[in-house]
This record gives structure tokens, sequence and C-alpha cells, in this order.
């Protein structure tokens, strides 16, 4: 008799719920049936027309794409690092910068080159599931902060010393998913000293800075020289599929990372890193579609509390709105469903974001077209007035 061979309990970490909405969504348009998509972070708008020219021009080339090494191509290192000299007035060393496959590779690595199993990092709750599923896959303990509006739904120095066990790591995330909100030049350097002061690792997502609503984001390379900083091209730059993204490593880790993505990933897609150059230069195309998330966003904090949404989070980037619905329900899975249902909109129980109190909220994307947005609203409205 045949005996079953091993599964991983480390693979054994829930699913990301978004994407199971998506399915339904996906369903329903199989159907034959509209839907209006407030549940995916993702850029309505493709790629800038600059990168998409590069990648032309690229592909029927001579330059065969293969390979590049683990930390990505010089160019794309150095227009990084000009990025934040530009930008922030910050001066990142182009050897700090490796480029990753997406952000999620960024995570990956970053997380397993500064951790080991056992080891325990802290994080605001809510927040994007993939941090809590991909330490536990590393065999990394999670460690959620039950954050509020008190807190804007930040972790604070409060909150880290009210642990009953040390952490050896803190991830931040300003702007963050799925509140959209921020930490301010104070509140991040105070976090940062007191990781220096505790030897805790801060890990500072920083995939939307750039959508920002009235100030600017600070990243965590101005304020701690050991952090690990992630950024991504997918949200400002609006090249989800593209799979690209960046993190400023420390010098203790570099070596690490590198040999790390080297035996996981060999390199970032080619193609992507070579078009990718361009993407700094088309920043007025890209602020342009800022200037819509800014519009939708006025107009979901305007029109949603005529939908009997009334209690959201500050939405200070990105581009979301997290709603509570606890007047509502219970069970805000059931209740997305519904909406999907009965409205054809498509939107995220905040059961991914928070595995405590996510089923009394619900979060909407606005990073789709204003006319997508405007008819959600007012879809929304009328469906509420209708029950």
């Amino acid at each position: 008799m045949s005996k079953q061979p091993k599964v991983s309990k480390r693979g054994a970490i829930p699913p990301f719920f978004v994407m199971e909405v998506m399915r339904a969504a996906a369903e329903r348009e199989a159907a034959g049936l509209e839907v209006l998509h407030m549940e995916v972070g993702q850029p309505s708008s493709g790629a800038p027309k600059g990168v998409v020219q590069a990648a032309a021009t690229a592909v029927v080339g001579t330059d065969p794409l293969g390979y590049t090494g683990a930390l990505g191509i010089p160019p794309l290192r150095a227009a990084i690092a000009k990025w934040y000299k530009d930008r922030y007035g910050v001066e990142v060393p182009e050897c700090r910068v490796v480029v990753t496959t997406g952000s999620s590779g960024a995570f990956q690595l970053g997380f397993l080159a500064a951790f080991d199993p056992g080891d325990r990092v802290a994080m605001a709750s809510p927040s994007y599931p993939a941090y809590r599923h991909t330490l536990t896959a590393a065999g990394v303990i999670p460690v959620e902060l039950p954050t509020g509006l008190e807190h804007r739904f930040q972790p604070t120095i409060e909150l880290l010393e009210a642990l009953d066990e040390p952490v050896q790591g803190l991830i931040v995330a300003s702007p963050a998913n799925p509140t959209g909100t921020m930490l301010s030049r104070e509140e991040l350097t105070a976090l940062s000293n007191w990781c220096r002061a505790n030897g805790v690792r801060m890990v500072s997502d920083e995939i939307y800075h750039g959508l920002t609503y009235g100030t600017d984001a600070v990243t965590a390379a101005e304020v701690n020289d050991q952090a690990l900083v992630v950024n991504s091209f997918s949200k400002y730059f609006s090249m989800t599929g593209w799979r690209l993204g960046w993190m400023i490593v420390p010098d203790d880790l570099l070596r690490s990372v590198e040999c790390l993505a080297q035996n996981l990933f060999i390199s970032a897609p080619t193609l992507s890193q070579v078009s990718a150059v361009a993407a700094f230069d088309c920043t007025e195309e890209l602020d342009g579609h800022v200037a819509r998330y800014a519009r939708n966003r006025a107009l979901l904090l305007e029109e949603l509390p005529k939908a009997g949404f009334t209690k959201m989070a500050p939405a200070d980037g990105a581009f979301y709105i997290y709603a509570d619905v606890s007047d509502m329900t219970d069970d805000s899975e059931a209740l997305a469903k519904r909406i999907l249902e009965e409205t054809g909109i498509a939107c995220t129980p905040g059961i991914d974001f928070d595995t405590a109190r996510g089923r009394r909220f619900l979060r909407f994307s606005f990073a789709g077209s204003e006319a997508t947005i405007a008819e959600a609203a007012r879809r929304l409205i009328d469906w509420r007035a209708g029950r």
C-alpha cells in the first residue's frame, strides 16, 4: 500500500480574497452582464506611451532580451536612484537599488533576507493581506496591531510597546492599502527611531507614492538607512501586468538579497526593465491619471454617504475608500456578493485586510474611469434607497 506524500503546512495560507471577487465578476461578465469594477487595485489606464514605445523598439531590436543580472539592469537602477534625488531630495546609492519581479518579489526577497523562522513582524490591521501570507509561508509570525480611526489606521509606538513579546520587524505603509491613510514625516521618523532603539528592521511599503491628495508622501529612505524600502511600477506608473518593482536595500542585506534573487527569480522580466527606464520621463501623463483619481475620490467622498456609507477612513492617498458597514451588516462578504448581484458593482470585503474586524468593512477602488465611478455612485445610492 502506497503512502501519501507530505504536503507542507507553509502553503496552507488563506486566499487573496479580492481575486475571488474578481473571479465572480468575470463569471458575471461571461454571462453577458455588466460589471463596474471597484474591487481591484489596478489603474484602468495602461502603461505610459513612452514605455509602450520603448517596449516596441526593444522587441524589434537586435538585443535578444535574455537574462539580466539579479539586481537589475544598470540604466534602470540609475534611473531609480535619480528618481529619489529628484523627487525626494534623497541620495540613494545606485548599488543599493534592486529591481524585482513586482513588489511581490521584493517582499519575498526582503522578508527572507531580513527575518528567520519564528521571528515576529508587526503591522497595522487592517493591512495588505500578502504581508501576513508571505511572512507565514516563510515561517515568520505576523503580529497584527489593531488600529482604528483614532490611530488613523496606522501603527503607533504605544501599540508597539503594549505588545507582550518583542518583534524583530515592523511593516509601515504610507499611503496604506486598504485605508489610504498616511504617516507624516514626524510620525515616520518617530517610528524609525523606535525601530533603531529596539533593533527592529523597518520595512516601508511605498508602492502608492505619487498617489496622494494634498500632502506628499515621505520615503523611509530619508529617515532610516537600515530600512527595506519597497516600491513598484504598478500603481503610479500604471504598469501592473509588467510585473516590475524595486527595493532600496540596506548594505547588510544586499548580498543576501542578491543571492536569493539569483536562485528564486534569476532576474526581473528583461523587456519590462528595458522599457521602464522611459517611465520616469512620463510624469505629465501619469500625473494626469492622479488628477483623475482625485476627481473620483472627491465624488465618492460626497456621494457615498448618500448611499449609507458614512464612516470612511481618511483617504489621504492610494485609490481606495475603506468604509465601515457595521450599521448594515456583520458579514461584508455577503454584502459584497449582494451588491454585485443587485447593482453589478464589484467591491472587496474587508476580510482580506483585517481577520478580526474585516466583516464590518468594504473597500471601494476608485482607480477606474470617471464615468465608471460616477455610475457606480449613482447605482449605490439607488440601491440603498430601494432597500
